[in-house]
């Protein structure tokens, strides 16, 4: 009988690609085991089995157990694991990224690298959040003093439509209850949209630290791509809960969003958005899944060499390098 430590791991053609995937799965109050190329959910109710190699990312909520065969199965599949609140409002850690492949963090480094290109992406970014508006020939000064205005106009519209008193936004780091009700709600609904997008930002393998908006900050990123989001969904969700009740506004507003979240696909559409802000035509579509698990060597101008060889200028028959 084969054991779990002589099974031999698989190679990338012998993965399910992404495209085939289940994009998120989300588990909650319950172990998660290895049977086979399988994981188990197992919890009162009994075992469930997850072919490991269709899954995209796992993300494990509160109350979930993980042993060691289950993650080693997972990272042999190819899937990326994160470590979430409830319904993925939070993140807390992350078990590997999804992709094999670095294009989309190098689309990003190549994106922010270049201040053109970098202003480029942080005008998409302004016009995905406001359609209305064309941020073309706009500097960055221009485009924070637009997107004050307009998330201004945001608090002033929602506080008109629930009735609710607007005496502006106050928030004391570290202080949740420095604030009125809706600033709380405000507050909750922030911190889940940073974990949502640091959930997804991790398992596409992109650094959450090079923003294009945001700068000099680890999460500089994170932060960026949960702002698309933030009058759509953060700022009208916090004041409907606000209106509701002002008792437990926090906890009220994490529910309601984390309901949100799953009637919206909102991570498979941050998904979506952060390859249609990376990627330009010339890098193609972006399969982080893809049966190619190539790894080159940086040549001169732009030139990509095959590695595993020896690359000697005075040899012809390059020699195999094994490590």
């Amino acid at each position: 009988m084969t054991t779990v430590s002589q099974r031999t791991a698989l190679s990338p053609r012998q993965l399910t690609r992404t495209a085939e995937r289940i994009s998120f799965i989300y588990l909650e109050r319950c172990t998660v085991h290895r049977d086979a190329n399988a994981i188990t959910a197992q919890d009162a109710e009994g075992t469930t089995h997850i072919p490991s190699a269709t899954i995209g990312t796992l993300l494990l909520g509160p109350g979930t157990r993980i042993t060691h065969q289950a993650m080693s199965v997972l990272a042999e599949t190819g899937a990326a694991v994160c470590w979430v609140g409830e319904h993925g409002v939070r993140f807390y850690a992350a078990g590997r990224a999804l992709s094999r492949s670095s294009a989309l963090m190098e689309a990003q480094a190549r994106q922010w690298a270049n201040t053109r290109s970098r202003l480029a992406v942080a005008r998409a970014m302004y016009q995905m959040r406001f359609p209305d508006e064309d941020p073309a020939g706009l500097t960055r000064h221009e485009l924070l003093g637009r997107e004050g205005r307009r998330v201004k106009a945001c608090y002033r519209a929602q506080a008109a439509r629930t009735g609710i008193p607007w005496r502006g936004r106050q928030y004391v780091p570290g202080d949740f209850t420095s604030g009125d009700p809706v600033n709380q709600a405000i507050t909750a609904a922030a911190q889940c949209m940073y974990g949502i997008a640091h959930a997804v930002v991790t398992s596409l393998g992109c650094s959450p630290a090079l923003g294009f908006v945001h700068s000099g900050h680890e999460l500089s990123f994170v932060l960026d791509i949960a702002d698309l989001y933030k009058t759509e969904i953060g700022i009208p969700l916090a004041f409907d809960t606000a209106a509701q009740d002002e008792e437990d506004v926090g906890a009220r507003t994490r529910r309601a969003l984390r309901d949100r979240i799953n009637e919206t696909s909102l991570l498979n559409r941050c998904v979506d958005d952060i390859k249609r802000l990376l990627l330009q035509e010339e890098d193609g579509p972006f399969d982080p899944g893809s049966d190619q698990d190539v790894v080159t060597l940086q040549s001169d101008g732009g030139r990509q060499v095959p590695s595993g060889l020896n690359h000697d200028d005075d040899r012809h028959d390059y020699e195999r390098v094994s490590w």
